[in-house]
């Protein structure tokens, strides 16, 4: 089961997602209610209160998602809104944290037991980005920062959405803290230098580093959100990127150093999480910085992964 949130000329409403279509979920139930003298209620305004493991409303979700795949299909169809008459929106507008990892994916493993050691020796790389103003709708641009026009890079990613919080949860337990994934392009700024004519420091290198995750726009995310218990195992997610129709990112999730599990283990091992906070696990190769190939205003990026399906961002100048 897919949702989202998107706006019409109805105003923003939470939704059933299909690649092509979404169903305002407010319309189905009441259609619902006139099909079978059975009045649902699924008056929301976040979309964690539709999935598990604690949302409000998941039991009647899902019974109305299943009513509409089965004796409600012929209403199914005529509730269909095309995604390109509607506008698609963040899943989780305002999470209270934002995290993301860098350096998440082996290169050229062969074998379990490398990726094993390589778990064993080191940890995630966490850091964050202000919400309020990097996260980008489905469908809208990100804007090539006029301070550094030059560098700025794609990063497919599979994201976490925490539907239980909690602290020091163990890595066997985590997968039932999660309400489900969703995509993001991490944008990175990768030769931000503010003042050209600075002394350099010790931690410039780092402080560059930091900076260039922050511009505005920088975090596109979407197009939904899909259920925890509908992937069967997050693990086995396949990844491609393009930017143009150009193929530049092709992976899998098993190819993650940490999986899901042990990077929700180690950040809320002295961070508490909380429900609605976004997790994003980190980008495949195939970057625009290995070839120095970035992107340009006028480029569109199409960021897909396995069932939960494809998020496109436009690419302007600031």
């Amino acid at each position: 089961m897919r949702v989202c949130r998107f706006s019409d000329a109805s105003g923003v409403q939470l939704g059933f997602y299909n690649d092509e279509s979404v169903i305002s979920l407010a319309a189905a139930a009441a259609t619902y209610a006139t099909a079978t003298g059975q009045p649902m209620s699924l008056e929301s305004e976040c979309l964690l209160s539709l999935l598990g493991p604690d949302g409000e409303h998941r039991d009647a979700c899902r019974q109305l998602f299943a009513w509409l795949a089965a004796d409600g299909s012929d209403q199914s169809a005529e509730l269909c809104q095309p995604i390109d008459q509607v506008q698609l929106l963040v899943p989780i507008p305002r999470p209270n944290k934002l995290f993301l990892l860098a350096g998440n994916y082996a290169k050229h493993i062969e074998e379990g037991g490398e990726i094993a050691a390589e778990r064993a020796e080191t940890f995630p790389y966490v850091f964050m980005k202000p919400p309020s103003t990097t996260l980008t709708n489905p469908g809208q641009p990100i804007r090539i920062p006029s301070v550094n026009p030059n560098s700025t890079d794609y990063e497919l990613e599979l994201a976490i959405v925490i539907g239980r919080g909690g602290k020091g949860i163990a890595e066997a337990d985590a997968l039932g803290h999660v309400a489900g994934f969703t995509i993001i392009n991490d944008i990175s700024d990768r030769k931000f230098r503010p003042n050209s004519n600075r002394k350099e420091r010790t931690k410039d290198g780092f402080f560059d580093w930091l900076h260039g995750k922050w511009h505005d726009s920088f975090c596109p995310c979407g197009p939904c959100l899909i259920a925890a218990d509908s992937v069967d195992d997050p693990q086995q997610l396949s990844l491609q990127l393009r930017v143009n129709g150009e193929l530049r990112q092709d992976s899998s999730t098993a190819a993650q150093i940490f999986p899901v599990a042990a990077v929700i283990e180690f950040i809320s091992s002295f961070v508490t999480l909380e429900p609605g906070d976004i997790i994003s696990t980190g980008t495949p190769d195939g970057v625009g910085n290995t070839t120095s190939t970035y992107l340009q205003p006028g480029d569109e990026i199409t960021a897909s992964i396995g069932s939960i399906g494809t998020l496109i961002t436009t690419v302007e100048a600031e």
